[in-house]
């Protein structure tokens, strides 16, 4: 009888947990575009076409190396700082795309801090939301986003986000690509029951990364649909509208 107890017990503490960390319902057909690594076409193509739209977005930027410097493939600052204009999130995938499983705290804190720095510098607000670099994740990068008082870390996974159970620093998404047209349509259908579909692009093309394009058309394709289709598309940051990060952060994270 006492182990039935406990188990109705914890039972009961793990629901209420959930509980907590939803602040009001997740609606069906919740979408969060994300955009990695500042190709110029983030700025050119893609903005604009969102504002079309009305959709909401978060553009995880960097200095990109070694061609950072380079504007036909990249972003300048003041192309970033035009994205905040627009009502744009502009977040952080580090200074300089580093992985943070190959680096120490104190670098990927410094890496933080000079993205943060940066930001500042063109008036852009200090970003509260991170995307790890190739995906790559570390229990150090746990540490240094807690302490730094982050709200939510993107990885990738091709699957959809469940806030009642996956940690905000290990959220999953979606890879669009030029081949893959067929899973982001069947993603799209997984919308619903508390599940929350993020998606993550790099360039549209892709001019320095060519093996994560993904074509104007088939973007367009993608954005079309989710207007047609009555999808509620959003940034990352909007995401406290319905999930309680504090309660969320409670969630554990793996060791290793």
């Amino acid at each position: 009888m006492k182990r039935v107890l406990l188990l109705v017990f914890s039972w009961l503490s793990v629901v209420g947990a959930a509980a907590q960390i939803v602040r009001r319902p997740i609606p069906d057909k919740l979408v969060v575009l994300t955009f990695d690594d500042g190709p110029v076409t983030h700025a050119t193509f893609v903005a604009p076409l969102l504002k079309k739209y009305g959709f909401g977005g978060t553009f995880f930027v960097c200095e990109f190396p070694p061609d950072f410097a380079d504007k036909t493939r990249y972003m300048s600052w003041a192309q970033m700082q035009q994205l905040d204009k627009m009502g744009f999130e502009v977040a952080s995938h580090t200074l300089t795309h580093k992985h943070v499983n190959r680096i120490n705290k104190d670098q990927l804190t410094a890496e933080l801090d000079s993205l943060e720095q940066r930001c500042k510098t063109h008036g852009i607000p200090r970003p509260v939301n991170f995307a790890y670099p190739a995906y790559d994740t570390s229990p150090t990068a746990f540490e240094v986003l807690k302490e730094k008082g982050y709200d939510f870390a993107r990885t990738g996974g091709n699957r959809l986000y469940n806030p009642k159970v996956d940690h905000p620093y290990l959220i999953p998404s979606f890879t669009t690509k030029a081949d893959n047209r067929q899973q982001i349509m069947d993603a799209f259908q997984q919308a619903r029951n508390g599940n929350i579909l993020v998606l993550t692009i790099h360039g549209v093309p892709d001019y320095a990364h060519d093996w994560v394009t993904t074509p104007p058309a088939l973007f367009e394709e993608y954005l079309k649909y989710l207007h047609d289709n009555h999808y509620k598309v959003i940034a990352l940051r909007d995401l406290t509208r319905y999930i309680d990060v504090k309660a969320a952060q409670q969630l554990s994270l793996p060791a290793n």
